[in-house]
């Protein structure tokens, strides 16, 4: 079986994660993993409360293993175990010790990071406010850098974006 590279894309609220995820898959003819929280959000009508945030990174590392099986070269996940630890950090202080294990080990081959650089977007219950979006934005890269994950950060339109990762994935390929 082939070897899938699995790439996160991470970045704050209403900044183009999912829109990225699923025009990438739709280029490279592969799937993508959608953000669980926003099933949750959806399906519950309500927004996670603190002991829920473990249970929100498994379901969604829990969807990525599911779904390598399906992926041809390349698994687009819409947000990861740091983005929901860097929410509850934000939220509710440090996040419990089994939610700082799963940031701290579950790992990817690629990172992505969505620049927050056009007009926020209210969406409902998960959605909170452009000086939010800023901050959160900022502690994505404070903590990539803090841990020397390397990453891209994206920028513009989502052609503009897509064309970005293209270029970055082909070193990967090379």
């Amino acid at each position: 079986m082939p070897t899938v590279n699995r790439v996160v894309i991470l970045g704050a609220e209403s900044s183009g994660k999912s829109v990225l995820a699923e025009a990438l898959a739709k280029q490279y003819q592969t799937v993508w993993v959608p953000e669980y929280l926003r099933e949750f959000v959806e399906t519950r009508q309500r927004v996670p409360q603190q002991q829920e945030q473990i249970l929100i990174a498994k379901a969604q590392v829990q969807r990525e293993s599911e779904l390598l099986a399906q992926a041809s070269q390349w698994l687009f996940c819409d947000t990861g175990p740091m983005m929901t630890a860097i929410y509850s950090r934000h939220y509710f202080g440090e996040p419990d010790a089994e939610l700082a294990e799963l940031e701290q080990s579950h790992g990817y081959d690629f990172t992505i990071v969505t620049a927050p650089d056009f007009p926020w977007q209210s969406d409902g219950l998960q959605r909170e406010s452009a000086a939010v979006r800023d901050h959160i934005h900022e502690q994505v890269l404070n903590l990539l850098d803090e841990r020397e994950i390397p990453f891209l950060l994206v920028e513009g339109s989502l052609q503009a974006r897509v064309e970005q990762v293209q270029f970055a994935l082909s070193f990967l390929l090379g």
